[in-house]
């Protein structure tokens, strides 16, 4: 049983359908994409999760049991929408949160200076707010949002409006944090990310849940069983019927990279004793699995 479970929520808004029977499990100490279009329902689940919303129907467990306002203050939210008080300054801000979610004046402080270094922003302490970069003020609210520790972390698109160096800051933030036994749900459409980052995704379209899984067991599921072939021959490659269609050959001065289409349950062994049995030097071969943007654009296209 994961650290969450949603059983069969569902919530309208009016005839608006937003979620419809959705059900996942989102493991401790994992890391959970939840992806999907815009307007898919995803934002709703979250805030059904956070208590900010009530479903019509269906529930939420937090650790086998239902969830509770007490649970809540357990949870680390970053919204899409970010808001930070623009006259304040940066620390005080910063305290402000912290405090809110329990801490006291002196661990507060003990914490944020840690997390300012770790960010390199010990000088924005004295700051007002409204002098902040869009990319500053997403470093402030990360840290506000993950100082107290929580053991649960739902960060809605957490790279929006970064630059490169500093999105890759927040992934090995991220990671580090789940290293120490957060458990994290990932809502966002960079799909590199969610490769990088997750360990499990739920994929929600049109207001219910399409697919479920680990995402190592999503990516082979949705393979095309294709494999990439890199030999050296001055003859191309010919198909074997049973074994693989030759989908693609690029000839460079004799060193050939292929793409293959292999027959289901073809083992590679064979594949190779066939390419072999034409004359080929095999350099090298390797499946070819899917990429999670590819899987995505296919589900959701199926499904509209």
């Amino acid at each position: 049983m994961g650290l969450i479970q949603c059983k069969d929520v569902c919530k309208s808004f009016g005839e608006k359908v937003a979620l419809e029977n959705v059900s996942v499990d989102i493991p401790e100490g994992k890391i959970f994409g939840l992806l999907g279009p815009n307007g898919a329902g995803k934002t709703t689940l979250i805030r059904i999760i956070n208590r900010i919303t009530i479903p019509n129907s269906g529930e939420v467990f937090f650790d086998g049991r239902p969830i509770t306002q007490e649970d809540v203050e357990k949870i680390g939210y970053l919204p899409e929408e970010r808001g930070l008080y623009r006259k304040m300054t940066v620390g005080d801000q910063a305290m402000y949160f912290a405090q809110l979610k329990g801490m006291s004046s002196k661990d507060a402080v003990n914490e944020l200076k840690k997390w300012f270094v770790r960010f390199g922003i010990e000088s924005w302490w004295n700051k007002k707010v409204e002098e902040l970069s869009k990319g500053m003020a997403q470093k402030v609210q990360f840290i506000t949002t993950v100082v107290h520790r929580p053991s649960l972390l739902i960060l809605d698109e957490p790279f929006s409006g970064f630059d490169p160096v500093n999105a890759q800051l927040i992934r090995e933030e991220i990671l580090r944090l789940k290293e120490e036994g957060a458990t994290i749900i990932l809502s966002t459409h960079n799909m590199e990310s969610v490769e990088e980052l997750c360990d499990n995704i739920a994929l929600i379209n049109r207001s219910h849940v399409v697919i479920t899984g680990g995402v190592d067991e999503i990516r082979h599921k949705y393979g095309n069983d294709n494999a990439e072939l890199i030999y050296t021959s001055e003859q191309t490659l010919q198909p074997v019927e049973g074994l693989f269609r030759v989908l693609s050959d690029k000839d460079d001065a004799g060193r050939h990279t292929s793409v293959l289409a292999l027959e289901s349950g073809v083992c590679g062994n064979d594949v190779l004793a066939a390419v072999i049995a034409q004359g080929m030097t095999v350099n090298s071969f390797k499946e070819l699995i899917p990429r999670m943007n590819d899987i995505f654009i296919k589900l959701v296209t199926e499904e509209e």
